[in-house]
């Protein structure tokens, strides 16, 4: 017997459940969710009270061990996949004898790969286990960096960037999967954003970074941009190194918590309805990803999110170049729009846990992208433009860990949520590809191409998505409490109703 359960702070605290009963007595082989009743409590006989304190530091143990290695981890692929501008900075075109569009082919090639290997890495993880995926694809991307400072020529870089997108693209659906193992959708939001922050701290941190390796031009006979990807490719070697006795497969597996402590975690992952594991490979579940509306919706939102996003971090040093800065001084103009963006993607993912109102916490954040870009559009003043770097750096940032968290909360069944993530994380990334392509040389220092898409997909499919799909998630629950929802599975088995998912009469959306 099962009733979801939401908490107030990822759901809508105006809304009041119906009294429903899921009369499912699920297969073990059929999923990772628990019976609650059928798990032991260590904390019998203890007050409310007392299990608070004891929940409370069991979390920050959990927070301690897997927030700032995942952190890290991010940080580094974002740096990886994102150091080719300041390598261009540095001097990169010239001595590989690029010309025209070919650095935008070399950032094009990237997301073609990683977007088309995304949908089906999740499927991997799962069969591999996080441990053995998670430390093949760093190891992997650390060596195909390294290799990148050792090309001689654009066909070489081509071939890296491709494989590099490969072996990043399981990173950070994986990531988001794993998150959603370990703590509850109340939850989930405020450490999808504190990780995802390290995206926006790649960037300051990796003009800081490059402006200081690039001085190394000539050690070696290697030029300064060639030791940027050497430096930084062996950095991530180093990590991944560690990353086998950092990462562990499930709750019930880590060793850094104690056995009672890891009873707890069970337990209440199974309060929330939620598996520790995932659930064993059924295609009913693809199926059921393939055909839910939300997974386009929230594909139509994220790509809005990811266009931006790849603009901004792949062409700013390009941007304040175009502004009359150059070298080290444009390298260090692009650390402080990343750390106001990382400041405010932790507010923004804050905000939204206490409030619940994902839909509208990325309404109000993506307004201050579009002024942003607007102002970059709008006047050739360098000071204006800057200002405009810094609105678009705080607006586009938070609508990514908020807008997969508003997708895990409303999507049940583990394994479901994981393809859908998969799905939306690689159709937005597959943006990239127009990100890679609509910043010209022949449009500087205006790039009107480059800012005037960046604005469409802003408006259109970030703010537009957005809001359509506040609505129509607000819809769904208004019929669900109307009891106009209640014979929606009339006829239907117990099994067919568990792949159903949260397409069920008591299931209340975040909006």
């Amino acid at each position: 017997m099962a009733v979801m359960d939401h908490s107030p702070s990822d759901s809508n605290s105006d809304l009041e459940k119906k009294p429903y009963v899921d009369q499912i007595e699920r297969r073990p082989s059929a999923t990772a969710v628990e019976n609650l009743n059928e798990l032991s409590d260590p904390d019998a006989g203890k007050t409310p009270e007392e299990r608070a304190v004891i929940d409370k530091k069991l979390m920050r143990r959990v927070d301690l061990w897997l927030i700032p290695w995942l952190c890290l981890l991010y940080l580094l692929s974002f740096l990886d996949r994102t150091n080719i501008g300041n390598a261009r900075l540095a001097g990169m075109e010239t001595d590989l004898k690029m010309k025209g569009h070919d650095y935008n082919n070399a950032l094009t090639i990237f997301f073609v790969s990683y977007a088309l290997a995304e949908p089906v890495t999740n499927v991997i993880l799962k069969r591999l286990t996080p441990r053995v995926f998670f430390t093949a694809i760093i190891l992997l991307w650390g060596l195909i960096m390294t290799l990148m400072g050792l090309v001689t020529n654009y066909s070489g870089l081509l071939v890296c960037r491709f494989f590099l997108g490969l072996a990043e693209a399981g990173l950070f659906p994986g990531l988001n999967y794993y998150l959603s193992c370990w703590y509850k959708r109340s939850e989930l939001g405020l450490r999808a954003a504190v990780f995802f922050s390290a995206a926006a701290l790649a960037g300051s941190f990796g003009g800081l970074l490059a402006a200081a390796i690039a001085k190394m031009d000539g050690i070696a006979g290697k030029n300064g941009w060639a030791w940027i990807f050497i430096i930084e490719g062996l950095a991530t070697i180093f990590v991944g190194c560690f990353c086998w006795k950092m990462v562990f497969n499930w709750p019930d597996t880590a060793t850094f918590l104690t056995p009672e402590d890891r009873l707890r975690l069970r337990r209440r992952l199974a309060e929330d309805k939620q598996s520790s594991t995932g659930e064993e490979y059924d295609k009913r579940h693809i199926v059921a990803a393939l055909k839910d509306w939300k997974c386009w919706g929230y594909a139509f939102i994220y790509m809005g999110a990811l266009c931006p996003l790849y603009a901004f971090s792949l062409f700013l040093p390009t941007i304040l170049a175009g502004m009359g800065y150059s070298g080290t001084h444009a390298q260090l103009l692009s650390v402080p729009p990343y750390a106001v963006a990382a400041a405010c993607t932790v507010a923004v993912g804050w905000i939204a846990n206490r409030t619940g109102r994902r839909g509208l916490c990325n309404i109000c954040t993506c307004l201050l992208a579009i002024v942003g870009f607007a102002m970059l559009l709008a006047t050739r003043n360098p000071k204006i433009q800057y200002a405009g770097v810094f609105l678009g750096a705080a607006g586009i940032y938070p609508t990514i860990p908020n807008s997969l968290s508003w997708c895990s909360n409303n999507i049940e069944g583990v394994y479901k949520r994981g393809v859908i993530i998969g799905i939306v994380v690689g159709w937005g990334n597959l943006n990239g590809v127009v990100s890679s392509n609509i910043y010209l040389k022949t449009e500087r220092p205006r790039y009107w191409t480059g800012h005037g898409t960046v604005l469409a997909y802003l408006v259109v499919c970030l703010l537009g998505g957005s809001i359509f799909m506040h609505f129509m998630l607000k819809r769904e629950n208004k019929l669900g409490l109307s009891g106009k929802r209640d014979n929606m599975h009339a006829g239907k088995s117990e099994d067919e109703i568990w792949v159903a998912g949260d397409r069920r009469p008591d299931f209340i959306y975040t909006t």
